[in-house]
C-alpha cells in the first residue's frame, strides 16, 4: 500500500525491544521487538492517529530491559508475533516519512523483524523514508545532552508522564520534542493576569507605552537563520518563506 498525496506525512515512530544494547548492531546479538508505537503528523499537525501494538517476541526479555520499560515477559506470552502484526504496520507508515530519535537502532530492528517474514519482507527503505531527529538534534546543539529527556527540558515540554519508556508514549513527546526543533511551538495559547487586557484572544497593549527599540539583525545572525529556515524547509513546509 502506497499513499500517495500533494499533503506533507510524517510518522513518529518508537520501538522497545528485548535488549538494552544499543546501535544498530543489537539486532545480531538476537534481540527482538516487543512494542512499536507511532503518531501521524500532516503539515505538522498531529492527525490523532495512531498505531501501537505489544509483540510477543518469541524470547525472553532482559531483566535490564524490563527495569527501563517495564514489559514483562508474561506481559507480551499472549500478544501477537511481528507476523501477525506485520501488513497493519507497514500499511500504517508506507509513503510516509518516518521519524525516529537515533533511527539507525529503530529501523535495524525493523529491517530484521521483516526478514524473518515468510516469504521475506521488504526493507524499511522500500517502505517510507526514514529522518532521524537526533541528527537534527545534534545539529541545533552541539556538544549538549541530547536524548528525549534533555530535549523536553530544552524545549519546555512537559514529560512528567514518563516515568518508563512505552513506545507510544516516546512517540507522542518525540513529536512535541520534533515539531518545536523545526519549527515553534505546538500548541500557542495567550492569556493575561489583569482584566481587560485581553479581549477574544488578542492582547492589547497601552497607547501611552514608550516606542520600542529596533534591533537589526547582524549579518552573522542573518546567516544563522537562513541556516535553520533551510533546516525546516528540509523537515516540512517553511511558512517563512513565499
Amino acid at each position: 500500500m502506497n499513499i500517495v498525496s500533494n499533503a506533507k506525512r510524517q510518522v513518529i515512530l518508537d520501538t522497545e525491544t528485548t535488549g538494552m544494547n544499543q546501535g544498530a548492531g543489537a539486532v545480531y546479538l538476537g534481540h527482538r521487538i516487543i512494542e512499536i508505537g507511532c503518531v501521524e503528523v500532516i503539515n505538522r499537525r498531529l492527525t490523532g492517529r495512531h498505531y501501537h501494538e505489544y509483540i510477543n517476541p518469541q524470547q525472553i526479555i532482559d531483566e535490564e530491559a524490563i527495569e527501563v520499560h517495564g514489559i514483562t515477559n508474561e506481559f507480551v506470552a499472549n500478544r501477537p508475533k511481528f507476523a501477525e502484526i506485520s501488513q497493519s504496520f507497514i500499511d500504517f507508515i508506507a509513503g510516509a516519512e518516518v521519524v525516529a530519535h537515533n533511527a539507525t537502532f529503530d529501523v535495524s530492528f525493523m529491517d530484521h523483524e521483516f526478514s524473518l517474514l515468510q516469504p521475506q519482507g521488504p526493507k524499511t527503505a522500500d517502505i517510507c523514508s526514514v529522518l532521524d531527529s537526533l541528527e537534527i538534534a545534534k545539529f541545533l546543539h552541539p556538544g549538549q545532552k541530547n536524548n528525549l529527556d534533555a530535549l523536553c527540558k530544552r524545549y519546555g515540554i512537559d514529560n512528567s508522564r514518563r516515568e518508563l519508556h512505552g513506545a507510544l508514549l516516546d512517540a507522542e513527546i518525540l513529536a512535541d520534542v520534533y515539531l518545536m526543533m523545526t519549527g515553534g511551538q505546538t500548541k500557542f495559547n495567550l492569556s493575561s493576569e489583569k482584566a481587560g487586557e485581553e479581549d477574544g484572544g488578542i492582547i492589547r497593549l497601552s497607547p501611552n507605552r514608550a516606542n520600542l527599540k529596533v534591533i537589526r539583525a547582524s549579518a552573522d545572525e542573518l546567516t544563522k537563520h537562513e541556516e535553520r529556515l533551510d533546516l525546516v524547509a528540509k523537515s516540512g513546509q517553511c511558512i517563512w518563506r513565499g
